[in-house]
């Protein structure tokens, strides 16, 4: 007697299986399906697309910002009154948000890539929901507080277009081999149709999308300007407690063009320099006046101000992280600094033969000196003995008296005024924002004599986009770092971004090409051959030969015999 017992025999899949397991829980062979994806699974696809498009855009933010870390620091600790680097948990966050989200979008590419059904687990969808209202309750966060921080997008763009291009031209393209697969193994003609078309469309867009592209960077080479004078604001406050004489020693060591402080007047008429309301985050007033840590700087005498050491919270905070490549000398000369004087500043900056920009605080209404501030402010700077031609004075208070007793000072502009106004007050001098400039701006201040000076440029990319745009000088919180870059990270003239932008374009495309006829060779040969209907059996070995053979589960029946 013989006995038929069906063996059913698979191959492993292991990869198929953790791709499954991982995404959606399904590690059986059962549990997957080859079936079309629910509305509903399409639906959480779409989000989980948009949730990793606005972490991207959000990533790329924050890695833009870096050059604004210090500031945005400062605006915590405004609004806090405690220092912390807000910045590391933030991007943290960021980062693992965006690694956990960009995994779960490539496991659903693969997903489509091998034709098995979408079917994101709960717990992935729990955390792809928290991504999202995490990103756009910070979104919107930063937009109230810091919302002029975008700008840094659109102008990093000028720096990194060219190449966020080729990029994403990259990945467009490499799509295309699940794009012809869909193609290949839909079966409706309308649904083939609509997801060729929207592919076509986002890849013309790309091939089109340099017309947009504009960044000064692409010059031709003999148009480039000198590279921009660098001023060290409030020295060099990466490798010393900033606004002191340390500092400014640092920062002339890095060749600096000129040194840039913020003054406040103290109780008993004395210039001296710090940028907070408070003594609390720069001195050990907590230790030294515990009672007045909170009182307004300008409400200590010099006496008491000389008193605090100005350099322990450096060593302490290690705002920039640098303390640690320090040797123990330098941290014990960090350590004992103290509090600066204008005139103390201004000597270092005439003995070096360097300019100085002065940014002045006025006191609050209850001092002494709140109205002849600036006066004495101007006393300060002629009995110091530094050239008036170099020193930049940004206050429109008294601007006309200060001029006339004065008359050899850089009036200097804070505000981006009309020409015919700036010509007015006799200013010769503007100091703006990186963000607050246009290109417009730049060329228009430059033909018209009015030198700009653009605050605070930190990064060596902004520092090469602003020196292809023709800025004559910066104020910088890094001069160390900026001194390194002896030409613009990039330059290419009009001729040579064409070329590589038609290159690309054209590599992609024949790309494209090559993949669709490969994956849809089948199909393409069928029509060529004039065949007009189908039978059963050719529907049969179409589709065996359409279906990639790790689809098909291989099907093994053995006989046992038995007597």
């Amino acid at each position: 007697m013989v006995k038929h017992q069906p063996l059913q025999v698979y191959e492993r899949q292991l990869c198929l299986s953790c791709l499954t397991g991982i995404y959606g829980c399904r590690w059986k062979r059962y549990q997957r399906s080859h079936d079309d994806t629910t509305k509903w699974e399409c639906l959480w696809s779409f989000i989980l697309f948009c949730t990793f498009s606005l972490l991207l855009v959000w990533f790329y933010f924050w890695w833009e910002a870096h050059n604004d870390y210090s500031e945005f620091n400062w605006f915590l600790y405004n609004r806090s009154g405690e220092w912390s680097d807000g910045t590391v948990p933030i991007l943290a966050a960021t980062a693992a948000g965006f690694t956990y989200i960009a995994f779960l979008t490539i496991l659903a590419l693969c997903h489509v890539a091998v034709g098995q059904q979408l079917n994101l687990h709960w717990l992935h969808k729990i955390g792809v929901t928290a991504a999202l209202l995490t990103t756009v309750i910070s979104v919107i966060s930063v937009t109230q507080m810091w919302g002029e921080e975008w700008d840094v997008v659109w102008i990093s763009l000028q720096a990194t277009g060219p190449f966020l291009h080729i990029g994403a031209l990259a990945a467009v393209t490499a799509l295309a081999w699940l794009v012809a697969g869909q193609v290949a193994r839909a079966e409706k003609t309308r649904f083939q149709l609509m997801v060729v078309l929207i592919y076509l469309s986002v890849l013309l867009m790309l091939y089109f999308i340099p017309l947009s592209i504009t960044s000064p960077c692409i010059m031709e080479r003999g148009s480039l300007k000198a590279a921009p004078t660098i001023i060290g604001h409030q020295g060099a406050p990466m490798l010393a407690p900033e606004n002191t004489l340390l500092s400014f020693n640092r920062a002339l060591q890095r060749n600096v063009s000129g040194l840039e402080a913020d003054v406040t007047i103290s109780l008993d008429g004395v210039p001296f320099l710090l940028r907070d309301r408070t003594l609390r985050r720069t001195t050990n007033v907590r230790r030294v006046f515990p009672q007045r840590q909170y009182d307004d700087a300008s409400l200590f005498n010099w006496t008491d101000l000389s008193s605090l050491n100005a350099g322990q919270w450096f060593l302490k905070d290690d705002p920039f992280w640098t303390v640690q490549y320090m040797s123990t000398s330098e941290r014990w000369l960090l350590g004992n600094q103290t509090v600066c004087s204008l005139e103390q500043m201004l000597k270092l900056a005439a003995r070096s033969n360097r300019s100085a920009l002065l940014t002045l605080h006025r006191p609050p209404s209850n001092h002494p000196h709140h109205h002849d501030w600036v006066n004495l402010t101007l006393d300060s700077v002629l009995r110091s003995g530094i050239p008036q031609q170099q020193v930049m004075w940004t206050v429109d208070s008294n601007r006309e008296m200060v001029r006339k007793a004065a008359p050899g000072l850089q009036q200097t502009s804070v505000q981006k005024l009309p020409l015919d106004t700036l010509h007015h007050k006799g200013i010769s001098r503007v100091l703006l924002r990186y963000n607050q400039a246009s290109a417009q701006d730049i060329k228009l201040y430059n033909e018209n004599n009015i030198s700009l000076t653009l605050y605070w440029v930190n990064e060596p990319w902004l520092y090469s986009l602003l020196w292809c745009s023709g800025v004559p000088s910066v104020s910088s919180e890094a001069p160390q770092v900026l001194r390194k870059v002896h030409y613009p990270l990039w330059l290419m003239s009009p001729d040579e971004y064409c070329l590589i932008w038609i290159f690309t374009d054209l590599i992609s495309f024949a790309v494209v090409l090559g993949i669709f006829i490969f994956q849809n060779y089948h199909v393409i040969r069928w029509r060529m051959s004039g065949m007009r209907s189908y039978n059963p059996e050719q529907i049969m070995l179409s589709a065996a030969v359409r279906r990639s053979s790790r689809d098909v589960n291989n099907m093994k029946e053995k006989l046992i015999f038995s007597g």
